[in-house]
């Protein structure tokens, strides 16, 4: 439905051309609009030519890209309005120059959706196997049906442009409103007790991958949303007990999409994992702070097994994800009277983990500082407590290897003797002790150290030297490079959701740079962190 307009059927382009600038007016539906425009262009045209202030201020005004745009689709909807053409004929026109604004909005994405699939957004639809009656499925929050208030779940759809729906498939249904054109007319009977989400708004960290579109599960692929492992989903709805409605952060659209509920998630990757041929789990070189250190590290790896390894060490799991496909979290600004923010350091050997790390410290020792080794052998004459290791028990470490029948590590107590100093910790890791260092005590911000490309590698590392296994210095050989690159690919794809930050050490001083900088944000600026450190212990 349309009010009625007058037009000026004798209205012709105006056109002003000293700076190239022409501007199509067709038939405005004020009466009167077109001469006052042709009146103040020709004013602004002269003013421009005499150097009048603020002139030229108003020519940019005028020549601005969104008033340009404002005019097309007037001249467009004029056009509709006094012709028979079927708005379909120009909805893909009006998408192309939408999709090819410079800078596009939220609002001008949401319209290029619109425009791309039209009468397609908003809400899903079910059909009752039993009744044969088509009923509304749910609401996209966010989404036109929504934002109007007129459609809800649970509404039964009567008819669709005069066209009675009962007994269709929702598929038949769906190519109804794909050959519509114009308006689209719903008869529906409003559901008697609409429900009340009143449920409080959930933030979540993805720690699985999931893809609408290879999903048989799923009612509406389209309506579905992809993430990776590491996003942050606000939960919009979880009305539903198998499909939620979520918005992935930073939002680029106000309309939220379908994800699996946990539970579902849960029973589907429990699926998969049982579907899925036995591989034996893969140890992967990671670096550690002493070179030693990280062999013997490797070394118990492989001494436990690589069965038992995955089972009890590796956060990534199938037991922890089938437990926890989402991770709770909540916007987290630290204190600056409470101690800093633990910094864990994660990549693979022979990255720069630990030059990166040394550097750092050496740039600001009274700021930053390495927690103190421990090791259960017994010190040597001219070693002392506390100074070159901590001489504990087995029970105090929080990741450890073995060497010649002696444990070396980190342990909680000296990262912690650190933090109460005042000075930020500054350790790396290895991928079993994230869940050890991801605690409400600690509270880390994991920084994975990615490496750059073979080539790369090959250019800022030709002249360095990599200790073997033999406890052997030589040069790195291009194997070595092919072997840090795919370490610290595997590294990525099993362990990204738990990191905070990455950088690519594709020099150590830029890297650095990129260090100091990431440190000081953990420190300094709001982060997304688990609930549960936050949330004191039972509370819901």
């Amino acid at each position: 439905m349309r009010p009625d307009v007058e037009t000026d059927p004798g209205s012709t382009p105006l056109e002003m051309g000293d700076k190239g600038m022409m501007l199509q007016v067709l038939a405005l539906h004020v009466p009167g609009l077109t001469q006052i425009l042709a009146h103040v262009i020709a004013e602004v045209r002269g003013s421009v030519n005499k150097d009048i202030n603020g002139a030229e201020l108003l020519y940019s005004l005028l020549n601005a890209p969104w008033l340009q745009s404002l005019l097309k689709v007037e001249s467009i909807l004029h056009t509709l309005i006094n012709s028979e053409l079927k708005v379909r004929v120009h909805h893909l026109l009006l998408s192309l120059q939408v999709y090819e604004i410079p800078k596009p909005s939220n609002e001008a994405r949401e319209l290029y959706a619109l425009l791309s699939h039209p009468h397609l957004q908003g809400a899903t639809i079910r059909r009752d196997d039993v009744t044969g009656e088509i009923y509304i499925a749910r609401v996209i929050h966010g989404g036109l049906a929504n934002r109007s208030g007129l459609l809800h779940a649970g509404d039964r759809l009567v008819e669709v442009n005069g066209q009675p729906v009962f007994g269709l498939e929702p598929e038949q249904i769906i190519q109804i409103l794909t050959h519509s054109h114009g308006t689209i007319m719903f008869k529906v009977v409003p559901i008697t007790d609409r429900p009340v989400n009143n449920q409080n708004m959930l933030y979540v960290r993805a720690m699985v991958d999931y893809n609408p579109h290879v999903d048989p599960s799923i009612p509406c692929a389209d309506a579905g949303m992809a993430f990776r492992k590491g996003d942050i989903l606000e939960i919009v709805d979880r009305s539903d007990t198998l499909w939620w409605q979520a918005v992935k952060l930073p939002s680029i659209t106000a309309c939220a999409g379908l994800i699996p509920s946990t539970s579902l998630l849960k029973r589907s990757q429990k699926e998969l994992w049982w579907s899925q041929p036995y591989h034996p789990y893969t140890c992967v070189k990671t670096s550690g702070f002493r070179r030693s250190l990280r062999l013997c590290r490797q070394r118990r790896g492989q001494d436990f097994g690589t069965s038992q390894f995955c089972t009890l060490f590796c956060p990534t799991s199938c037991y922890s994800l089938l437990a926890n496909p989402y991770e709770e979290v909540v916007r987290y600004q630290h204190h600056p009277e409470h101690p800093h923010r633990l910094i864990a350091l994660l990549g693979p050997s022979g990255v720069g983990v630990n030059e990166l790390r040394r550097r750092l410290i050496e740039i600001n020792p009274k700021v930053y500082q390495g927690a103190v080794p421990h090791t259960t052998r017994p010190p040597k004459c001219h070693e002392g407590s506390g100074r070159e290791y901590h001489f504990i028990s087995r029970e105090q470490f929080i990741e450890f290897g073995e060497l010649r029948g002696h444990l070396y590590g980190t342990s909680v107590d000296a990262v912690k003797d650190v933090l109460a100093s005042g000075k930020i910790c500054v350790i790396d890791i290895e991928p079993y002790a994230l869940e050890s260092v991801r605690t409400a005590e600690l509270r880390a911000y994991v920084i994975f150290i990615k490496p750059p490309t073979v080539e790369q590698m090959k250019c800022t590392r030709m002249n360095s030297h990599i200790i073997t296994n033999c406890y052997t210095s030589r040069p790195f050989k291009d194997e070595d490079f092919q072997e840090i690159e795919d370490a610290g690919r595997n590294m990525e794809q099993h362990y990204c959701q738990f990191f905070d930050h990455v950088i690519v050490n594709d020099g150590l001083q830029a890297a650095c740079v990129q260090l100091l900088t990431a440190v000081r944000r953990a420190q300094d600026e709001p982060q997304w962190v688990p609930t549960a450190w936050i949330r004191p212990t039972g509370q819901s």
